[in-house]
């Protein structure tokens, strides 16, 4: 069995896959630190991944990936991990990376320390440290700029390309057969950093993560905070490719907190109208799929409809609209699940059987269990 949890942590990311041989991926992490006297109702995010791994007798991640460098995603991570490059970022019961998967975009952003946050710069710092020393890094995509800043720094491709994944390849570290998992990195593409402005959510890491349970395989859709334009050229390209079951999903992790922006560029009054290759990608769920925002709660209000900032309730009718006509099984929002007032984390068990909600994180003594048994998705 393998599981994915996504945390209630606001309008910002952090899941978890689990494998059953162990291993465990975090993507990304956002804790607030109000959390920790229980002032809010988001996660107390840095004592409960503690908890976890200290009950499986773990000191590390054996992946943690960032999928871009927005606060939303890195928040308080700084004093959470250790890092390398820097002897005050060791020791006192940090949590350990093995191994840390980022975009391009986050070695090469050149603006000033001082236009930047104080924890991206750590990451950059830790990012260009370990990819100088050729160890326990993953670098996805290879833009010109990388090659430059890998030969100004004394380095050639050829030295890191063992550590580099491109657009429309798989990471080579896991495998169906052994992990009982695989990445396929639909994005960043190469030109998404070479002959664009925006470092952060153009050049974000979206995955399709296909897990086999028994004889049966299943995919999940991971993406950052793309926009439409990204994910157009994601579903183009992989159909000029021939290779779009990699954008069918059982799960789909939507991006940037179901703002419209990764629909359209209209919002519209009540509801969002998709882009045609957009639209494409929602028809691409299987029967009982599931849609996650990782987003706070998605109101059908007066000020729900007027907000700037995601989520958006124009978006959310949207995607409960495919997800009703491919026949899914449920639209989830982090900060609702089971209700608004103290959300907990939701699982997803992926066996033979299929995907189904509910249970107990591995290596946790905390239970998550649903009101009622849920479908399985991809159940025979």
């Amino acid at each position: 069995m393998h599981q994915i949890i996504f945390y209630p942590v606001g309008n910002g990311d952090t899941s978890q896959i689990i494998l059953d041989n162990g291993k465990r991926i975090l993507f990304d992490f956002r804790h607030l630190k109000t959390a920790e006297d229980g002032k809010g109702p988001e996660i107390d995010l840095k004592t409960r991944l503690k908890e976890e791994l200290k009950e499986c007798k773990k000191t590390s991640f054996d992946v943690v990936a960032f999928t871009h460098g927005d606060k939303d995603h890195i928040e308080n991570s700084t004093d959470f991990f250790e890092l390398l490059h820097a002897e005050k970022y060791k020791g006192n019961g940090r949590i350990k990376i093995n191994e840390l998967w980022v975009p391009a975009a986050m070695i090469l952003e050149t603006a000033t320390n001082d236009e930047q946050s104080d924890e991206f710069v750590i990451w950059r710092r830790e990012a260009r440290y370990r990819l100088k020393e050729g160890k326990g890094i993953r670098v996805f995509s290879k833009p010109e700029k990388l090659k430059d800043w890998l030969k100004e720094n004394g380095l050639s491709v050829d030295s890191r390309r063992h550590m580099i994944t491109d657009a429309g390849m798989k990471v080579p570290s896991f495998t169906l057969d052994n992990d009982g998992i695989e990445f396929f990195c639909h994005s960043p593409f190469i030109k998404h950093v070479d002959e664009s402005d925006d470092m952060r959510n153009e050049a974000a890491l979206i995955f399709n993560v296909r897990f086999k349970a028994g004889n049966n395989t299943f995919d999940y859709l991971a993406s950052g905070d793309s926009i439409s334009e990204v994910l157009e050229d994601i579903v183009a390209a992989t159909k000029y490719h021939e290779n779009i079951g990699r954008l069918a999903w059982d799960i789909y992790s939507l991006p940037h907190h179901c703002s419209y922006r990764t629909l359209s560029d209209d919002k519209g009054d009540t509801e969002t109208i998709p882009k045609p290759l957009i639209k494409e990608l929602l028809l691409l769920g299987k029967e009982n799929a599931y849609i996650v925002s990782s987003s706070n709660p998605i109101e059908d209000t007066k000020e729900g409809r007027e907000q700037k900032q995601p989520p958006h309730i124009q978006a959310k009718k949207c995607y409960e609209r495919y997800l009703k006509e491919v026949d899914g099984a449920k639209f989830l929002v982090t900060m609702e699940e089971p209700n608004t007032t103290k959300p907990e984390p939701i699982i997803f068990e992926i066996d033979n059987n299929g995907i189904s909600r509910g249970g107990k994180i591995f290596g946790s003594g905390i239970s998550i269990i649903t009101s009622k048994p849920a479908p399985r998705a991809g159940a025979k």
